[in-house]
């Protein structure tokens, strides 16, 4: 049995946010990422861009002047696949406009291109964290009804202009990170002291509301391009119980479900039942419009993509619903940790694998793993990254053996296989490439760009289709 099937998508993946820069050119509008410092960990926006503030959007990596010497560089790597995102407020400045912007259009069109040109599959994400900046501060974010029309616009037009030359679309980013990161995830402005229960209702609403804009989308692509596909995206690092106390495998139960809430709505196509006692012990009433739930259940997603970090345990008395409190959890002593605290899993990987081919049996896509460390260039600028190495190829063993164990995992994107800047942090030194970029924390440096040691052994193992991790 091939480890690895024939055809599989092995690439890697980034945000426009966190790499193209070029935040307000070429008729760019603002997006919620572009008045954010120190990421969105922090969970705050500025009110408007202050002049003497280092925001690390506004230049990130420069892809967007860069991009053709940093595909050439995938492409030696041998990716078979690359997935990024694009700028919502690239192609609509504001998000609500009635025309597009002709030289967003242009940018994409060139990049998608350049892709197909090298032989490599766009994997394309319509909202990674980049929400229009004024679609935040007119509407309140995506628990305002009315982002639904602006976003099936947006992707109508999308579908309409590449929807033939890219197979793979995503609508949402980890969508079930409306909680964790609500600035992110859902354009949600949430003070740390809202009341638990109207945070939820926002949170809920804004689901609700994200649901239908994604079965909207799913049901456009369908109609414009039939051969191409539609996916959800959630966060899903695992979660084990601290301990077999009863009450701590069922809390963690219920953590986990918190995030399958929403891939249960876009695969099955109705809100579980689980929901029901949710939305009652919160005082939840959604504004849902009729015929919503007919569109959710004709409309739902071809397949999972999903990232994987880390697993981390949970106990009973944590918060669950609507808190971050679930996303650290407490310390797993079996396993080790990073300089960021993410406690490293390899084995959890083929856990969540199992898990989600059991409970949805509809293919699943890893569009993120990935190492973030700081590295450290030797005396002659070299990274051996032999760290990085070994998460990767620790990871994609157990990926290895998911597949044996019957699940249907089409591709796998590494994230971030050139340095960009951290989307939870806003930092540079939390790095994941294997492709170095000279830029520091503060914004200085000459974005050269260094293959690492890690470059050439994901190269190896693109070129054998895995084989090379298992030659004895």
């Amino acid at each position: 049995m091939d480890r690895f099937p024939a055809g599989f998508l092995w690439g890697g993946a980034i945000a426009a946010n966190q790499a193209e820069g070029a935040w307000n050119e070429d008729g760019k509008g603002p997006a919620i990422p572009d008045v954010v410092r120190g990421g969105f960990a922090a969970g705050t926006a500025d009110p408007e861009i202050v002049s003497e503030r280092y925001y690390p959007s506004h230049e990130a990596v420069d892809f967007y002047h860069r991009f053709r010497e940093d595909l050439d560089l995938f492409a030696e790597m041998g990716f078979k696949c690359f997935r990024t995102s694009i700028a919502w407020s690239r192609i609509f400045p504001n998000g609500d406009d009635a025309e597009p912007n002709p030289q967003g259009l242009a940018f994409y069109d060139a990049l998608i291109d350049e892709l197909l040109a090298r032989g490599i599959e766009p994997v394309i994400t319509l909202s990674h964290y980049e929400t229009p900046l004024h679609l935040l501060r007119a509407y309140g974010g995506w628990s305002d009804r009315r982002l639904v029309g602006f976003f099936e616009r947006y992707a109508r037009l999308a579908f309409e202009r590449w929807g033939r030359k890219v197979r793979w679309w995503m609508a949402f980013n980890e969508i079930n990170n409306a909680h964790t990161m609500p600035l992110a995830a859902a354009a949600l402005e949430l003070p740390a002291d809202m009341a638990p229960a109207e945070r939820a209702r926002r949170i809920y609403q804004a689901a609700h509301n994200m649901f239908v804009a994604s079965a909207l989308a799913a049901k456009a692509l369908r109609e414009i391009a039939p051969a191409a596909r539609m996916g959800a995206m959630l966060s899903l690092s695992g979660v084990y119980p601290e301990t077999c106390a009863p009450d701590d495998v069922l809390a963690t139960m219920q953590l986990r479900r918190r995030s399958l809430f929403f891939s249960d709505v876009l695969l099955r196509g109705a809100y579980p039942g689980y929901a029901r006692r949710i939305f009652d012990e919160f005082g939840v009433r959604l504004d849902i419009a009729d015929g919503d739930l007919d569109l959710i259940a004709a409309n739902t997603c071809d397949y999972l993509g999903f990232s994987y970090y880390r697993t981390t345990a949970f106990r009973a008395g944590l918060p669950i619903i609507g808190h971050t409190g679930g996303v650290l959890g407490v310390e797993n002593p079996y396993l080790p940790k990073t300089e960021w605290g993410w406690q490293t899993d390899p084995t959890g990987f083929r856990y969540v694998c199992n898990e989600l081919w059991d409970r949805y049996q509809k293919p699943l896509f890893v569009v993120e793993n990935g190492l973030g460390t700081a590295d450290a260039p030797g005396p002659d600028g070299a990274i051996d990254d032999q760290y990085r190495i070994a998460y990767l190829e620790a990871h994609l063993k157990e990926l290895a053996e998911a597949i044996a164990d019957g699940c249907d995992v089409v591709g796998y994107t590494w994230w971030g296989p050139i340095d960009i800047v951290s989307a939870g942090t806003g930092e540079m030194k939390k790095r994941y490439g294997f492709i170095h970029v000279d830029k520091d924390n503060d914004g200085r440096g000459t974005l050269k760009r260094t293959r690492k040691a890690s470059f050439h052994r994901y190269k190896e193992i693109i070129a054998t289709n895995g084989a090379c991790l298992f030659e004895v």
